[in-house]
């Protein structure tokens, strides 16, 4: 079952960080034909790439590790909430290149083709998840069985839509078990808080805030329970340019460069999730400290899980029509990257 929370339950007042970034995506997700267009080279002379990110302090951390350093081009960001409107974005050739879950490609290659995956981006360390499933402070619910004729919330076409829909399925539920309640980012936070909601499927920073409040993580997205996988898309309008799929290319490489940073700089990327989302300093250690991310090659091994996911997606009627995930792959990293060379 698909449910929604009414509309007026959605003006609830949300964290700052979570309004901030809403704000920024209207900017974002506005984008006209001519806006891009008037993008492509820049007011220094340069070429001007557009990245879609979400709020992950990957910008700051661009500047702080000193990526773009000699850089051909100069970088445009246009921030959205989560995957789906970003995905959209490239297919509509509004930014070059963006970084969403496992989900966001798959949902986006079902409705809109106009973009290619270009790069993995994997979990540092063993143990690691993006998505959570979490449940209120006093909750009866104490297993994932426990989520039978239940309201969950999680926002359609994201990685917290995948791990949702593998974790009922681990224990034999589904979206005719589970009432599965589509809501965006900011709208799931509010609905949570309100007590509209039995569960919630979301990602970070938002779970270590409501952990924080008394809520408790039922599940987490690890494997082999889930991919937990991210991935780089880049919209075919840049990828079929040769010049323009050069500079994407490079750029991909030094944002590579920028998280093996961060990676390694734990304390500089807690500064930056901090100044980025306006959460407080120890949050951000958290964050930071369970979302390690290496960028990297799509391998087959990847491949064949987005697959299993796509299968399974398509199985359970989330999405209209299948996909070939090998048919939306146009690996833009040697084999042999490691965030370093």
């Amino acid at each position: 079952m698909t449910s929604s929370i009414p509309h007026a339950k959605r003006r609830l007042r949300i964290l700052a960080a979570l309004a901030a970034a809403a704000a920024l995506t209207a900017t974002a997700a506005a984008c006209s034909s001519s806006a891009s267009k008037t993008a492509l080279v820049g007011s220094t002379g340069k070429p001007t790439l557009v990245i879609g990110q979400q709020s992950s302090g990957i910008v700051s951390l661009v500047r702080d590790s000193h990526a773009l350093d000699g850089a051909p081009y100069t970088v445009k960001w246009a921030v959205f909430p989560f995957g789906p409107p970003l995905v959209a974005a490239a297919a509509a050739g509004q930014i070059d290149l963006g970084d969403v879950g496992d989900v966001p490609p798959l949902n986006g290659a079902a409705k809109t083709p106009g973009f290619k995956v270009v790069a993995a981006e994997l979990p540092a360390k063993e143990g690691q998840a993006g998505d959570y499933l979490i449940v209120p402070k006093g909750s009866s619910i104490k297993t994932l069985a426990d989520l039978r004729g239940k309201k969950v919330g999680y926002p359609a076409g994201s990685s917290a839509h995948g791990f949702l829909l593998n974790a009922v399925r681990s224990v034999g539920l589904g979206p005719d078990s589970v009432t599965f309640v589509n809501l965006a980012p900011a709208a799931l936070q509010s609905a949570f808080a309100s007590g509209q909601l039995d569960a919630a499927s979301l990602w970070n920073p938002q779970v270590t805030l409501d952990v924080q409040k008394g809520a408790r993580i039922l599940a987490a997205g690890t494997r082999p329970l889930d991919p937990n996988v991210g991935f780089y898309v880049a919209s075919d309008k840049s990828l079929k340019d040769p010049q323009r799929r050069a500079l994407v290319a490079d750029l991909l490489a030094r944002l590579g460069r920028a998280y093996q940073y961060g990676d390694e700089h734990l304390d500089v990327w807690a500064k930056d999730v901090q100044a980025e989302t306006g959460i407080d300093a120890d949050t951000a250690k958290i964050v930071v400290e369970n979302g390690t991310v290496t960028v990297r090659h799509v391998s087959d091994d990847t491949i064949q899980a987005e697959q299993k996911l796509a299968d399974t997606f398509i199985a359970a009627k989330q999405i209209t029509q299948p996909v070939d995930v090998h048919g939306i792959i146009d690996n833009l990293l040697p084999a042999s990257f490691d965030g370093k060379n």
